[in-house]
Formats: C-alpha cells, structure tokens, sequence
C-alpha cells in the first residue's frame, strides 16, 4: 500500500520512506480504533465505579489521539499521505470491541484488550525501523508503545486487587 510520496529534503531514501509509511499505517489505524473503543467505553460504562472509569477511559482516548496524531504526522513528514479515514480502520490490530460490554468490569477487560494490542502493534514495529535505519521513527514507537502501556496499567488496576 505505498502511500502517494511527496517530496521533501528529509534526507532518509524515497524507499526507505515508502516502507516506513507503509508499516505505520496499521498502527496508526489501530490507534484511531483505539480511541473510538476507549470512547465507546466512556459514554457507555455503567456500575459503582461510573465517574473513575468514566474519567479515566476519556483519558485513555485523548492519549490514543494524540498517538495518532504523532504517527499521521511521522508518515507526512516522510512524504506519505496518512490514511486516517473510516475505511482505512481496517488496518486495525484490534479484535472487535464487545458489544456485550456494558457494565465497568467488562469495559476495563475490553479495554486493556484493546490497549495491549495496541501496544503490541507499536512495540513490534520499534526493531524494524531501527534495522531501516529511521532511528525518529523507533523512538515515535518506543514513546507510543510506552504510553500505552501505562495507560494499561491504570486500566487493568481496576481488575485487580
């Protein structure tokens, strides 16, 4: 799927930049599903912990992104085009959100699903842009991957204990 490439005096070779693009467009569809899950888990949750989880799933969205937001922008600065619309999403690592989730036990399962999966599609990517020497980019991963986690830990504390 090498992406329209736009000139640029980035100075990393025209193929180096179209194999680079091509590997980010499934995280970056991955993050936008990403946040689109932690909202539906937002404006859906239901129980005892409302607010907390209410509150913390909108974060978890903002930080998907804002994830996004970094890799679209790493791919143009490449020359690419980022494909972020709604028919590019199937692209996405994510499994299916559930339709079943309502109550916040089962958001949080759903959702530290989701991150995980999420961080699994930045981290495996982390290596192969450092062997294509795109160094930026690992780091962009490595930060992405990272926030990620985190973001599963404060998840997955309300499954745990």
């Amino acid at each position: 799927m090498t992406t329209t490439q736009h000139r640029t005096k980035i100075g990393i070779a025209i193929s180096t930049r179209e194999r680079v693009a091509d590997a980010l467009h499934p995280v970056l569809a991955t993050l936008v599903d990403l946040a689109l899950a932690a909202k539906h888990a937002h404006w859906n949750v239901k129980g005892s912990n409302f607010q907390a989880l209410h509150t913390l799933f909108d974060e978890v969205a903002a930080i998907a992104q804002a994830s996004a937001d970094t890799v679209a922008e790493r791919i143009v600065q490449l020359g690419g085009t980022a494909m972020g619309r709604r028919q590019d999403l199937g692209a996405s690592r994510l499994s299916t959100y559930p339709d079943e989730a309502v109550v916040g036990p089962e958001h949080v399962d759903a959702l530290a699903t989701a991150l995980a999966e999420a961080g699994k599609a930045a981290r495996n990517l982390i290596g192969d842009m450092a062997e294509l020497g795109d160094d930026v980019t690992a780091d962009i991963l490595t930060e992405v991957a990272r926030d990620l986690d985190k973001q599963l830990w404060f998840v997955e504390a309300h499954a745990q204990g």
